[in-house]
Order: C-alpha cells, then sequence, then structure tokens
C-alpha cells in the first residue's frame, strides 16, 4: 500500500472513531524519519486538546489499525496536537482564521516579498485578501506554498 493510500484509509478510520464527538481531525502524515516510519495524526477540538485526548484516540485507533493490519511494515504511531502554526489544509482552516494574523509564504515574490504577514480578510474560491501595512493584498492560492496562523502581533 502507498503513503497515499495509508493516509487516506487511517484519515477515513479517524474520522469514524471521531464521528460523534467534539474532536475535528486535522491531518495524518506517513513519513519515513531515518530509519524508521512515523504514522501521524493531528486531532483538535474548539478548547484545544489535551494529552489524555491524544492517548485515548491513541488507544483506540491503535487497536482499530491491529485488528485491520494494513500497513505491513513496522511504524511507530502518534497522536497529537496540531499546534497552533500549523499549515491550512483545508477550507475550514481559512474559514476559521477570518480577521486573524497569518504569515503566507510564496513560491515567487509578491512586491518583492517571499514571505508575508498580515490579516486573513477573506478567503475566495481562488484566492485570499490579507491587510497588511494599510494595504490589502490579493493572493493567488496557486502562489501559496504555506500559510499558517501567527501569534501575536506583527
Amino acid at each position: 500500500m502507498n503513503k497515499k493510500s495509508i493516509e487516506s484509509s487511517v484519515y477515513k478510520i479517524v474520522q469514524d472513531i471521531i464521528k460523534d464527538t467534539v474532536f475535528e481531525i486535522v491531518d495524518v502524515e506517513y513519513v519515513k524519519e531515518g530509519p524508521f516510519k512515523y504514522l501521524r495524526v493531528y486531532v483538535d477540538k474548539p478548547e484545544g486538546i489535551t494529552i489524555d485526548d491524544c492517548s485515548d484516540i491513541s488507544r483506540v485507533l491503535n487497536k482499530k489499525l491491529d485488528e485491520i493490519d494494513f500497513i505491513k511494515e513496522q511504524y511507530f504511531l502518534e497522536v497529537s496536537s496540531p499546534g497552533v502554526e500549523r499549515p491550512f489544509k483545508k477550507e475550514s482552516d481559512y474559514l476559521k482564521n477570518i480577521n486573524e494574523n497569518v504569515e503566507v509564504k510564496l513560491y515567487k515574490p509578491l512586491n518583492g516579498k517571499k514571505s508575508i504577514t498580515g490579516i486573513l480578510l477573506e478567503k475566495n474560491e481562488n484566492d485570499i485578501v490579507i491587510s497588511t501595512d494599510n494595504q490589502k493584498l490579493v493572493i493567488e492560492l496557486k502562489d501559496i506554498s504555506k500559510i499558517n496562523k501567527t501569534i501575536g502581533d506583527f
């Protein structure tokens, strides 16, 4: 089974595990670091995730993965918070961060900068609008390499 299939399958399993709870699945990664493989599941909830939450989800998920046994190689399972400054991956990530401070990293410079911080004002189908230095910038989604919430003022 390839990386994308594993991530997709685990995503669906976690969705099923947390479907009647306040938890939200943020991301699943299956990565190799050095000689080891890691299956990382990032979950969150409105008031923030706790170590006990991660432990509870990990226990249920681990049991389910052992039953299904579709990942044939050895790996380490990690269930954790995505962190406050995690990259936006889904539409909902953008929408819940409207009027929040964000950092946008670009593939190519815009006004001479490849990194822009500002307040996310809008998320449209193909672009975002941020306010920075008393101006509004429209940035196309295809030009964004990474966007995340920032802590504090800039």
